[in-house]
């Protein structure tokens, strides 16, 4: 899959286009005719001409793939969908190629960056990484001293991909008999190097004085670049946030508790400004919303999305049926879409209806939904008996990131437990948060924590403490805790359960 900001590289990276539509017409473009934009509710649209005019489309989902940009757009309150094709008026790999120039472009423009801010400096080597050519990796000297540097080319991957990318680089380089590096600077724009400022603070002290963070300043022409000054970790408490209007969950519209009816045991509802959500073991199925005080639902998995009617209940009866046959742990068939699709959000529904299966000395945060559907996407939130707060992380496949998506969870939930926004949320009706930091529970099946996990862990510092919970592979059928460590300590954090 592709980012926003990749599409807009791929469309830039040819001067021509052939727009295919799904009854199979064709009309040719320039990529100056095909305009990418973001709306400020984080929607994408596309906008071309064709021989009717000017049109502009939500952008649902795309992908580059067989040679070709492949989209699905929708037009005015999804009124109308279609998928369309972009093919370049040139082969694949040209468009490969010509991609692959324009991010070396930029992560030149990043070393010359580096040669001009920078006093007593020699760029030594330019390249991209060859895992995915997303990342810029630069050599360079600074006073006889050789260091490396790097930068997101595509500026579209997380703060933690760019960390995690960085930290292995630098290990790789530290390891070399000959020239071996062991600093590195990390070059961003503004709002990507302020996160990575943040995370920077949650690393040890080893980490910390090994990486340095460099945000590229556009105020005046021509670009600089200024290094970051590291923080500590008491200083991000100084933050501003904001505090927590968090409503209580309404009653299920009629709608839903019809289509809850069909299968209560496994059907739970997410509740958005948008309406609600409603899911089969973590699987998006249904949605319910209010048009001028008239309920209006879809229901479909994917793509396959129709309008419910009175006439079509039916359908939607087979297709919880259906759902009851793949989505569970008896499935007559694992490799069905229904079984395979969004395995940490079936694991969340199963903890998120009995928390105590993880541990039993946890109480679910009854505001579910509020921290479900934020920005953040925090799995679950909890309390321990003792009154400590508990940031649940879940993964079901390998993540490289893990660790340190659930440290920035930590810090933002930290800061709010410190300013006492959390407690005055009433978020576990009337019990008491303890002023001790926040755990962190990372969960997973006992052989999808990433071969790095450890790495990683001990590169955090000992403020945060993080538990590794290993789950039964059978997941599914019986959750079950195998074992839980504590990274902090490498000797004595096993307990076997």
């Amino acid at each position: 899959m592709v980012t926003p900001e990749e599409l807009r590289e791929l469309i830039a990276a040819y001067p021509e286009w052939l727009l295919v539509r799904e009854a199979g017409r064709t009309f040719p473009l320039l990529s100056s005719e095909i305009e990418i934009a973001s709306t400020d509710e984080d929607r994408t649209l596309i906008g071309f001409v064709d021989d009717g005019g000017f049109h502009s489309w939500r952008l649902n989902r795309f992908r580059f793939h067989d040679g070709a940009i492949e989209l699905d757009v929708a037009g005015p309150f999804a009124k109308k969908r279609e998928s369309i094709r972009l093919v370049p008026r040139e082969s694949a790999s040209v468009l490969a190629a010509a991609v692959e120039l324009a991010r070396l472009e930029k992560a030149n423009d990043a070393a010359k960056l580096i040669e001009s801010s920078i006093r007593s400096t020699k760029i030594i080597r330019v390249d991209l990484n060859a895992e995915n050519g997303r990342l810029g990796q630069i050599i360079f000297e600074r006073d006889k001293k050789r260091m490396a540097a790097l930068t997101d080319v595509t500026t579209s991957l997380t703060s933690e991909s760019i960390l995690t990318a960085s930290m292995m680089w630098l290990e790789k380089l530290a390891s070399r008999s000959k020239n071996p590096i062991s600093e590195i600077l990390i070059i961003a724009e503004s709002r990507q190097a302020k996160s990575l400022q943040k995370l920077h603070a949650l690393l040890n002290h080893r980490w910390r004085s090994k990486i340095s963070i460099g945000e590229i300043s556009r105020r005046k022409e021509p670009p600089s670049l200024v290094e970051l000054a590291a923080r500590k970790t008491s200083q991000l408490w100084r933050e501003k946030t904001k505090k927590l209007a968090l409503l209580r969950d309404p009653p299920p519209s009629q709608t839903a508790t019809e289509l809850m009816a069909m299968s209560p045991e496994q059907i739970d509802i997410v509740y958005s400004k948008q309406g609600e959500t409603l899911r089969f073991m973590g699987l998006p199925f249904a949605r319910v919303r209010s048009l001028l005080g008239r309920e209006k639902a879809w229901f479909g998995v994917g793509k396959s999305r129709r309008t419910l009617t009175g006439e079509n209940l039916n359908e939607a009866a087979e297709l919880v049926s259906d759902l009851k046959k793949y989505r569970s742990p008896t499935s007559e068939n694992p490799r069905h879409e229904y079984y395979r699709t969004s395995p940490e959000a079936w694991l969340e529904s199963i903890l998120r209806r009995d928390i105590r299966k993880l541990d039993a000395n946890l109480i679910l945060s009854p505001i579910y939904n509020q921290f479900r559907t934020s920005n953040d996407k925090i799995d679950l939130l909890a309390l321990r008996r003792d009154g400590r707060l508990v940031v649940i992380e879940l993964k079901t496949q390998p993540d490289r990131e893990m660790i340190f998506q659930a440290a920035d969870y930590w810090r933002k939930i930290e800061l709010q437990r410190r300013r006492g926004i959390l407690q005055d949320a009433n978020l576990f009706e009337g019990r008491q948060i303890l002023d001790k930091p926040v755990l962190v529970y990372l969960v997973a099946p006992a052989l999808s924590f990433h071969r790095d996990y450890e790495f990683f862990a001990r590169a955090l510092s000992s403020e945060i403490e993080i538990w590794r919970f290993e789950l039964h592979e059978n997941w599914r059928a019986d959750i079950k805790v195998l074992a839980r460590r504590e990274f902090r300590d490498q000797f004595s954090g096993l307990t076997n359960l």
